[in-house]
């Protein structure tokens, strides 16, 4: 099979290729002058791509004034406009950035008219070299699929590889394809199942790997750890993106620490295994917290998605950012490591699971400050799934696994879900959290 190179201004994704490493601003695509220093911190950082929330029309001029003063700074990263819904603002896009991100069962609700439209958007980056990514989401699936092969990695697959044969028939091969999901084994497992369709149809596009939505601090360092280690492991995957909750430039280090260990030039800190009965003992001697926290969760992440193992002990050290060597074995972090690594491969659940994307310019209200307040509201709620959701216009799809959710609307108002269904709308930020915590007591009595 061989493997498609797609160019994205000066930076190839595909073939032989080292692993890309991207982020996206969270800034308001309209606010030039934030935006473009966001980007100017993410060049600096090692972004390779940036990608920009392109929600209007009116912002089409605004990531073109972006890329215009970043390229009179002489920064040449390639910009990625992500379009939702709307084919015409993803043309105009393609006119004006090296890349689109779109999911083209979105463009209208009848299917046929969804491929007319697609087909205009292929042609246009046809004549300006415009790289597209089909970004398809374990949310965002749609009836027609899910009807006929359920809301399930395979329904993914089908989904995708659909756009993908309209390309190849159009003669279209400069597209990047991702199938994110927050939920590590569905997502891992619609990957597995889309590049063994493409290695049969021999059509080798180029991977986008991400664990969509998978929040912040250690859970979500872990969680996007190790579900895209799984798939980096066998050779799947070309660029990755690691979405956290946070400021888009801690996203950076996760994603080349990934990037240069699945490239060969880094390797793991464990100098010791032993297995009994399913059971992993690992010794480490890690330089710091956070590589032993990487490390672990790539070194095991895929064999417990996989059910090779149970369990898992991790002992050895660590050095701390005094430089001193802590001890692991016996140790509270060492028992918390282990438990985030099983809860992130779905193995086992000591907390609630949450679901929280990154933000964008979408986002209308401090969804990092939120999204800790629920957190720390919530903790009680043992294996529940809670997502915290930056906007109303995808974040109800793509919190599909939530049990509940907390979704901004804007101008200072949330609506909260049960499932996939909204119970209150409008409901102002002040009173948000509590009318949340409320509704799941209220729903905990029934």
């Amino acid at each position: 099979m061989n493997a498609i190179e797609v160019n994205v201004g000066n930076v190839i994704i595909g073939g032989e290729a080292p692993i890309v490493v991207q982020t996206m601003c969270n800034t308001h695509t309209s606010d030039v002058e934030a935006s473009v220093a966001q980007c100017v911190e993410l060049y600096k950082a090692g972004a390779q791509l940036i990608r920009l929330t392109v929600p209007s029309m009116g912002q089409v001029e605004s990531i073109k004034e972006i890329r215009r003063q970043l390229r009179e700074m002489g920064i040449d990263t390639p910009l990625v406009a992500d379009v939702h819904f709307s084919s015409d603002i993803a043309i105009a896009c393609a006119e004006v950035v090296e890349k689109v991100r779109i999911n083209p069962g979105n463009f209208h609700k009848d299917h046929e008219k969804a491929k007319e439209q697609f087909a205009k958007l292929v042609q246009v980056c046809k004549g300006h070299g415009t790289a597209i990514r089909i970004g398809l989401n374990h949310g965002s699936l749609g009836d027609r699929i899910t009807n006929l092969y359920g809301n399930t990695p395979l329904a993914m697959k089908e989904a995708v590889m659909e756009w993908l044969q309209m390309c190849a028939d159009n003669d279209f091969y400069n597209v990047v394809v991702s199938l994110k999901a927050s939920n590590t084994f569905v997502m891992v497992e619609a990957y597995r199942l889309l590049f063994n369709e493409m290695r049969d149809k021999g059509m080798a596009f180029p991977l986008h790997l991400g664990v969509t939505e998978a929040g912040n601090g250690d859970s979500g360092r872990i969680k996007s750890a190790v579900g895209i280690s799984a798939l980096l492991s066998e050779g799947i995957g070309n660029t990755i993106r690691v979405s956290l909750t946070e400021n888009p430039a801690n996203e950076i280090p996760v994603a080349q620490y990934l990037s240069e260990r699945y490239g060969r030039r880094l390797y793991s800190s464990m100098s010791n295994i032993t297995i009994q009965e399913k059971k992993a003992i690992a010794e480490y001697h890690a330089p710091s917290k956070e590589r032993l926290l990487l490390d672990a969760s790539c070194d095991f992440g895929k064999r417990l998605l996989d059910k090779e193992l149970d369990e898992l002990e991790i002992t050895g050290t660590y050095i701390d950012e005094s430089g001193s060597e802590v001890m692991l074995e016996g140790s509270d972090f060492a028992a918390y490591l282990v438990d985030e690594i099983m809860q992130a491969a779905r193995r086992r659940f000591y907390r609630p699971e949450y679901i929280a994307c990154p933000g964008c310019g979408r986002t209308m209200y401090n969804l990092e400050g939120t999204f800790e307040e629920v957190k720390r509201r919530t903790a009680h709620l043992k294996g529940m799934v809670i997502a915290v959701m930056g906007c109303i216009v995808n974040g109800p799809g793509e919190m599909a696994d939530a049990d509940w959710g907390y979704v901004g609307e804007g101008n200072g108002k949330v609506s909260i879900y049960k499932g996939k269904e909204p119970l209150d709308r409008h409901v102002p930020e002040t009173e948000a959290i509590d009318r949340l915590l409320q509704y799941i007591e209220d729903d905990m009595k029934k």
